[in-house]
């Protein structure tokens, strides 16, 4: 199905991370590390869910789940590996704050859970944004030592020309300049997607154990629709991706600048 074209993030924005005990995050399964054709085919037999709040189906790939912990709290369960009854909403800050601050969050988990006791935290939407980053930023960090990450303007220009190059990442305070003539490249090569995140170089540099990352990119498919999941839902939930009714079309792989 048809990609969409991701839009660029105002340069110079970052955002913190959150402790891992503040969310119900779980490593990501096996299914995460399948060659695209394997994931791709997991992901074809895997159900629609249904949206809480608006009613949307999509791919658990294209929705955020919410779920019990064992205290009794709804949080977020980045990964959907939470044991118990989840609840799924569409990745949108912006939908979220609205519910809650009109209590349709509150109703529709107490649906959705069968109990009126539902509760969750006053910062859910921040542990949601903590979460969703920290998935992003760790599954990137898991390709590089895996050797799947090439870095450098230089070795990625180069990598671009050769036509290998599936995805193309930006921190959010690369130079316009760079960002520019990086994507210009890639859509001259009708190759591959690229995305600026919602992280600047010092927290990419961070996660991947490497100092000064101000671009990336990724060579092999299969590694690049692992990271582009994670990311693209990340950028649903700031609202730096063009919105469309089926969310599951930016969700069937990596598609053209």
């Amino acid at each position: 199905s048809r990609m969409r074209t991701a839009r660029p993030l105002p340069t110079g924005r970052t955002h913190p991370r959150m402790p891992e005990h503040e969310t119900l995050d779980r490593n990501p399964s096996a299914d995460s590390a399948l060659p695209q054709g394997k994931a791709g085919k997991a992901a074809a037999a895997d159900p629609e869910r249904r949206c809480i709040l608006t009613g949307a189906h999509a791919s658990r790939d294209a929705l955020l789940r919410l779920a019990l912990s064992p205290d009794g709290e709804v949080l977020p369960d980045i990964f959907a590996k939470a044991p118990g009854r989840g609840a799924w909403v569409v990745p949108d800050r912006a939908v979220i704050d609205d519910a809650i601050a009109r209590g349709r969050l509150h109703k529709a988990l107490a649906r959705a859970f069968k109990t009126g006791a539902v509760r969750f935290p006053d910062d859910l939407t921040a542990r949601i944004e903590a979460g969703l980053g920290r998935a992003s930023l760790d599954r990137l960090g898991l390709e590089a030592r895996a050797g799947n990450l090439i870095l450098g303007f230089d070795r990625i220009g180069d990598a671009i020309a050769a036509g290998r190059v599936s995805l193309l990442l930006h921190a959010s305070d690369a130079g316009a300049d760079g960002i520019g003539k990086l994507d210009n490249r890639l859509r001259a090569a009708a190759r591959g997607s690229a995305f600026v995140l919602p992280a600047g170089r010092a927290e990419i540099s961070v996660a991947l154990g490497r100092e000064n990352v101000v671009h990336a990119a990724l060579g092999d498919p299969g590694a690049a629709r692992r990271v582009a999941v994670l990311v693209q839902r990340w950028r649903d939930f700031l609202g730096l991706n063009e919105r469309t009714v089926d969310r599951d079309e930016t969700r069937t792989g990596v598609g053209t600048v």
